[in-house]
Protein backbone atom coordinates (compact mmCIF):
# COMPACT_ATOMS: atom_id res chain seq x y z
CA UNK A 1 0.00 0.00 0.00
CA UNK A 2 1.24 3.62 -0.85
CA UNK A 3 1.74 6.23 2.37
CA UNK A 4 0.75 9.95 0.55
CA UNK A 5 0.72 13.04 2.87
CA UNK A 6 -1.56 16.39 2.57
CA UNK A 7 -1.47 19.52 4.52
CA UNK A 8 -4.97 21.13 5.32
CA UNK A 9 -6.23 24.20 5.91
CA UNK A 10 -9.62 24.38 7.14
CA UNK A 11 -11.37 27.88 7.60
CA UNK A 12 -15.18 28.06 9.16
CA UNK A 13 -16.09 28.10 13.24
CA UNK A 14 -13.83 25.56 13.69
CA UNK A 15 -12.14 26.88 17.32
CA UNK A 16 -13.45 26.08 20.53
CA UNK A 17 -15.39 23.23 19.14
CA UNK A 18 -13.03 19.97 19.57
CA UNK A 19 -12.05 20.33 16.20
CA UNK A 20 -8.62 19.43 16.91
CA UNK A 21 -9.27 16.58 19.68
CA UNK A 22 -11.41 14.72 17.37
CA UNK A 23 -9.47 14.77 14.07
CA UNK A 24 -6.51 13.32 16.37
CA UNK A 25 -9.29 10.88 17.56
CA UNK A 26 -9.79 9.78 13.92
CA UNK A 27 -6.44 10.50 12.72
CA UNK A 28 -5.23 7.61 15.58
CA UNK A 29 -8.07 5.13 15.17
CA UNK A 30 -7.37 5.38 11.57
CA UNK A 31 -3.52 4.78 11.63
CA UNK A 32 -2.70 8.52 10.25
CA UNK A 33 -0.09 10.25 11.40
CA UNK A 34 0.70 14.26 11.86
CA UNK A 35 -0.34 17.07 13.80
CA UNK A 36 -3.29 19.44 13.85
CA UNK A 37 -3.18 22.97 15.08
CA UNK A 38 -5.16 26.27 15.19
CA UNK A 39 -3.77 29.22 13.53
CA UNK A 40 -4.09 32.90 14.57
CA UNK A 41 -6.63 33.89 12.20
CA UNK A 42 -9.31 31.10 13.26
CA UNK A 43 -8.43 28.51 10.50
CA UNK A 44 -7.03 25.23 11.50
CA UNK A 45 -4.07 23.67 9.86
CA UNK A 46 -3.60 19.82 9.76
CA UNK A 47 -0.91 17.98 8.26
CA UNK A 48 -1.67 14.11 7.47
CA UNK A 49 0.21 10.85 6.61
CA UNK A 50 -0.64 7.15 6.12
CA UNK A 51 -2.37 4.83 3.96
CA UNK A 52 -4.16 6.67 0.88
CA UNK A 53 -7.83 5.13 1.98
CA UNK A 54 -7.32 6.44 5.45
CA UNK A 55 -6.26 9.87 4.70
CA UNK A 56 -9.09 10.35 2.57
CA UNK A 57 -11.06 9.60 5.30
CA UNK A 58 -9.91 12.01 7.86
CA UNK A 59 -9.92 14.61 4.67
CA UNK A 60 -13.46 13.60 4.53
CA UNK A 61 -14.75 14.07 7.74
CA UNK A 62 -12.77 17.87 7.99
CA UNK A 63 -14.87 18.67 5.64
CA UNK A 64 -17.75 18.50 7.73
CA UNK A 65 -16.16 18.59 11.26
CA UNK A 66 -17.67 17.79 14.66
CA UNK A 67 -21.33 18.73 15.80
CA UNK A 68 -20.37 22.25 16.77
CA UNK A 69 -18.31 23.51 13.73
CA UNK A 70 -18.76 25.14 10.68
CA UNK A 71 -16.99 24.38 7.98
CA UNK A 72 -16.38 26.88 5.21
CA UNK A 73 -14.00 25.74 3.25
CA UNK A 74 -10.97 23.01 3.32
CA UNK A 75 -7.93 23.37 1.11
CA UNK A 76 -5.79 20.28 0.12
CA UNK A 77 -2.54 20.58 -0.86
CA UNK A 78 0.07 17.55 -1.39
CA UNK A 79 2.65 17.21 0.89
CA UNK A 80 6.04 14.71 0.79
CA UNK A 81 5.64 11.95 2.30
CA UNK A 82 8.25 12.57 5.73
CA UNK A 83 7.51 8.69 7.79
CA UNK A 84 5.67 10.60 10.36
CA UNK A 85 4.67 8.76 14.03
CA UNK A 86 2.07 9.14 15.78
CA UNK A 87 -0.89 11.95 15.21
CA UNK A 88 -0.39 15.63 17.84
CA UNK A 89 -2.26 18.44 18.74
CA UNK A 90 0.69 21.05 18.40
CA UNK A 91 -1.23 24.34 19.23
Amino acid sequence: MTSVAVRLKVDGLVHGVFFRATMASLASDKGVSGWVRNLADGSVEAMLEGEEDSVNTVVEWARRGPPRARVDAVRVEKASVRKLRGFRIVG
